[in-house]
């Protein structure tokens, strides 16, 4: 799954096109790497985004394959430290 849907899927960011604007402007890492809209994401990967001056580091547990309902959104991922 491209990582600007997932980070719609899993609300962290919650648009895809504001997900596609954070990749473009380098806002986003998969494993400690900036991020094209269109990267792959799998299991046991670990995303970051830039939140202004504060960074969120998120490892994926699930790669969805349709829809995600809203309360089942936080299952997708788990909360890293501030360190990949």
């Amino acid at each position: 799954m491209r990582v600007d849907k997932f980070l719609k899927l899993s609300r962290i960011i919650k648009r895809r096109t504001v997900a596609n604007e954070a990749c473009d402007s380098s806002r986003v890492l998969v494993n400690g790497k900036p991020a094209k809209p269109s990267k792959e994401v799998k299991v046991g990967d670990v995303i970051g985004v830039r939140f202004g001056d504060k960074e969120a580091f998120f490892k994926v547990l699930i790669v969805p394959t349709g829809n995600v309902a809203k309360n089942d959104a936080n299952t997708l991922y788990e909360v890293q430290g501030n360190e990949i």
